[in-house]
């Protein structure tokens, strides 16, 4: 307990899934989390959970493709909190619309685009004055295996996330100097409950991942001082998928 004690932290795409698991996870390793999400219930819904176990946070509803809004959240934050060191961009729309290569249009790939890599730059570039003075800033992006392993059907969703990779790989070039380390996670989680019957997929290990217990642990990992001398890779909490794609 308390490996972020003292942290503040922004956790986009946090009403739901990967995101709530990672805000409730590093509440309980004792950050101030700001819940940012789409869905104002889903955000009061996270909150009230992170204080209901004696965690700090707060939440902010915002659109991360639109740079108004992750302004003035970002403004919410460090108006409450005094600054920021940890920076998780998970937000992520799955309503963009999916194509193959040979029907992709540009319109297609830009609503992709501006939910990624645009997204997560403008984010980034909101929250650089408050890692860099934090001293040991974090920032962890989310990827997709899907990039990847360039999954069938999923052009633009495939290519903005092997955007996001690069954006990621740049920055911590850029940013080590400031000593903010900038990674990513690839994650092959199961986000849509039990219910949806998925069968599992044919990773070594038999199974999708679970928020809670398989990829949230990572981010934690490099959302820590554990994790202080890596920055630029890519983690892949995904049962062994990697291995079929390093062929």
């Amino acid at each position: 307990m308390g490996r972020l004690s003292g942290k503040v932290a922004i956790v986009t795409g946090a009403g739901r899934g990967i995101g709530r698991a990672t805000a409730k996870l590093f509440a309980a390793e004792g950050a101030k989390v700001a819940v940012l999400s789409l869905t104002p219930a889903n955000v009061d819904a996270v909150v009230a959970s992170i204080k209901a176990a004696g965690g700090d946070a707060i939440g902010v509803t915002c659109d991360i493709s639109k740079w108004e809004q992750v302004n003035a959240a970002v403004g919410t934050v460090v108006a409450t909190y005094g600054g920021i060191d940890i920076l998780v961009n998970n937000a992520f729309d799955f309503s963009a619309p999916f194509s193959s290569i040979v029907d992709l249009t540009v319109t297609q790939l830009q609503r992709n685009l501006d939910m990624g890599p645009i997204a997560y730059l403008r984010t980034m570039q909101l929250c650089y004055p408050y890692l860099k003075a934090s001293g040991a800033g974090r920032v962890i992006n989310f990827g997709s295996m899907a990039g990847v392993l360039g999954l069938v059907g999923y052009g633009p969703y495939n290519m903005a996330k092997e955007a996001v990779r690069a954006l990621t790989r740049t920055a911590a070039r850029e940013w080590a100097v400031d000593k903010i380390t900038v990674n990513n996670v690839l994650p092959l989680a199961e986000t849509w409950g039990p219910e949806a019957n998925v069968p599992p997929p044919s990773n070594p290990l038999g199974r999708f991942g679970t928020p809670e217990d398989d990829i949230a642990p990572v981010v934690l990992f490099l959302a820590s001082k554990d994790a202080q001398y890596l920055t630029g890779y890519s983690l892949t909490p995904d049962g062994g998928s990697i291995i079929d794609s390093a062929r």
